[in-house]
């Protein structure tokens, strides 16, 4: 079983989602050096960019401090790529919550006993992509299947909010077989096209610009705050790989999943912030009629962002869900 929590940008809001097994496979989960954190003596990975030392937050540090790499086989690279999650303290016998992105439920939902992993898309995170592979939309939900193939082995519960909706949605459509042998590297076919791109890609990591993002997703938060969250959020963009990825990603095509809704055949679950200035309620509303078996939770005086907003709630949610209530 899969369930998905989402919050996509072309229906929105968020959901859940469930899937079921396949042929499970392990591989050695390998270990990555640490250096010394600022301040609360954390120790933060190696392979982290160093501004990580900057983060006040302290929810976004400690789960800094708990990313570590394992080993994920794909059929577009030869070797391994070492790929970012955070790991659950403790494997239980209910279905694990695989999430694409939280840090302020995170620690909610381990407090009420469920398997929790937070794992990054191909891409989008701290996984090693020096060999730089393919980034596109396939690619990440092929990735992710290999992810959970090779480390999780049984049934999730995926949660994923805002564009993670979209990812969660084509990864239950899809799951597991969709398009494994289509996965091409585009770059070639469009060379002038990726130099452009790289040109401008690079003011999606600037300050000033996820600053305005915030001041759209959050409402009251003072400026001390807004860049400490927004040094947060641009922290994966500071890797070397991370503009190539990108334009890579963008030159696919993207996510398009608007036809893939009325398809999910598994139970899901939408939260919606009441406050949100970015997706409309009735986009919202709208997902929730498509979606064939889903429901929905409004939260009031919240934003695009529940799960920093409002994380108790959000994880309350998604624990009553995830235990069957």
């Amino acid at each position: 079983m899969v369930a998905l929590m989402l919050a996509s940008p072309s229906t929105t809001a968020g959901s859940v989602v469930k899937c079921s097994a396949r042929n499970l496979m392990g591989l050695r989960v390998s270990g990555c050096d640490y250096h010394g954190g600022v301040g609360g003596g954390g120790r933060f990975p190696s392979f982290l960019p160093k501004e990580v030392h900057q983060i006040k937050d302290p929810l976004a540090r400690t789960l800094a401090q708990r990313i570590q790499r394992l080993p994920v086989q794909t059929k577009f690279a030869e070797s391994c790529i070492m790929s970012s999650c955070v790991k659950p303290r403790v494997e239980s016998e209910t279905n694990p919550v695989f999430l694409l992105e939280w840090r302020g439920s995170y620690p909610l939902l381990e407090d009420a006993g469920l398997e929790v992993w937070a794992v990054d898309i191909l891409g989008w995170g701290f996984s090693d992509l020096e060999i730089l592979p393919s980034c596109s939309a396939s690619s990440k939900r092929y990735h992710l299947y290999q992810l959970w193939k090779s480390h999780i082995k049984r049934p999730m519960i995926l949660v994923g909010p805002s564009l993670g909706a979209a990812v969660a949605i084509d990864f239950a459509v899809n799951f597991p077989e969709a398009s494994l042998e289509n996965i091409t590297d585009m770059s070639n076919m469009f060379c002038l096209l990726a130099q452009q791109l790289s040109q401008h890609v690079s003011l999606l990591k600037s300050i000033p610009l996820r600053m305005y993002a915030n001041s759209l997703f959050f409402d009251g938060i003072s400026l001390t705050t807004s860049l400490d969250w927004t040094n947060v959020g641009r922290l994966h963009c500071l890797l070397p790989w991370w503009e190539d990825a990108t334009v890579n990603y963008m030159l696919s095509g993207g996510y398009n999943v608007i036809g893939q809704i009325k398809q999910v055949k598994q139970k899901a679950l939408i939260i919606w912030g009441q406050r949100n200035h970015v997706i409309s309620s009735e986009a919202a509303l709208r997902l929730h009629d498509e979606l064939p078996d889903s429901i929905i939770h409004h939260l009031p005086n919240t934003g695009h962002v529940p799960r920093v907003e409002n994380p108790s709630s959000v994880a309350n949610l998604i624990a009553d869900f995830a235990q069957g209530e």
